[in-house]
């Protein structure tokens, strides 16, 4: 049996998620504006990690599901994942010009384009949530509830709220983590989680998957500090140093540097144990907990 390669499965899974997110636009933006259908698949094939679509069918397997069980919910976070990033670039926000390498959308196109593209994309994902009849209906309606809690006002909008909020102010490590499993983690939660319950886990499956989710997201958000502090522009496809020119709390700036990268594995070697109760099929969920702060970008 040949050994497990994280790279082979993130490159396999990436070209099975982009395939679907085109197949979607294909069919969604024919009825859609063309500046805001352009501006929406501008941002949506941007390339990137496909990180969350890819935790979400990973999940699913990991409790006897097939990975397509999850596919349109794996495309619908991903659509809310980029909205999110659209909205967040623009200049009443984070204010940067590029994303994965190339101007960000607002840059591309404008900015009032670039908040009506985010929104198509938000409300398209629960179109397309909605429009899934593999699950029972109650699944599903579990699956569209984690997906808005986590991508709603008590989620990534609280956790952004925070994030403008604690700019220029002393915050400490507890509020740190809150902020940040509002603003980054809660998304990645609910990947995990809504993977599970789209692949029928058990309860003690679903809350060792979600404690593990929780885990990977803060550890995702103290690697993406360090990378703002030490990472590679060209690599990262945007600029460096700017939590520190918006004087944001980062855990670089509360805990240290080195301090940080030691959390970073801390959180991932707690994740990680999470998964003991599974068997071989969450070997991938344990690879990507690792790569989470192996990555350089």
């Amino acid at each position: 049996m040949s050994a497990f390669s994280l790279k082979g499965y993130l490159e396999e899974r990436r070209v099975v998620v982009e395939n679907a997110l085109e197949g979607h636009l294909k069919v969604l933006t024919p009825s859609v504006d063309a500046r805001v259908a352009q501006a929406m698949a501008y941002s949506l094939m941007a390339g990137g990690k496909r990180l969350r679509p890819i935790l979400c069918m990973a999940a699913c397997e990991a409790v006897g599901g097939a990975p397509e069980t999850a596919m349109k919910a794996s495309c619908a976070l991903e659509m809310i994942h980029t909205y999110s990033l659209v909205h967040d670039d623009l200049p009443a926000m984070d204010d940067d010009d590029f994303r994965r390498g190339r101007p960000t959308c607002h840059k591309a196109f404008d900015e009032a384009t670039a908040v009506l593209a985010g929104d198509a994309l938000l409300t398209s994902a629960f179109h397309l949530l909605a429009l899934d009849r593999e699950p029972r209906a109650e699944i599903a309606l579990d699956v569209i509830r984690i997906i808005a809690d986590a991508s709603g006002a008590f989620g990534m909008i609280e956790g952004q709220m925070r994030d403008i909020e604690a700019e220029g102010r002393d915050l400490d490590l507890d509020s740190l983590r809150e902020l940040h499993g509002l603003k980054t983690g809660a998304l990645i939660r609910a990947s995990v989680e809504s993977g599970a319950v789209l692949g029928g886990a058990a309860n003690g499956e679903r809350e060792a998957l979600t404690y593990y989710a929780e885990k990977i997201g803060l550890a995702f958000q103290v690697t993406d500090d360090i990378l703002n502090v030490e990472g590679d522009p060209d690599l990262m496809g945007k600029g460096v140093g700017t939590d520190a020119e918006h004087n944001k709390a980062t855990y670089p700036s509360l805990m240290g540097l080195s301090e940080s990268k030691i959390y970073a594995r801390e959180l991932v070697e707690d994740a990680v144990s999470a998964l003991d109760i599974l068997d071989a099929k969450a070997n991938p969920l344990k690879a990507l907990a690792l790569y989470v702060v192996q990555r350089q970008r």
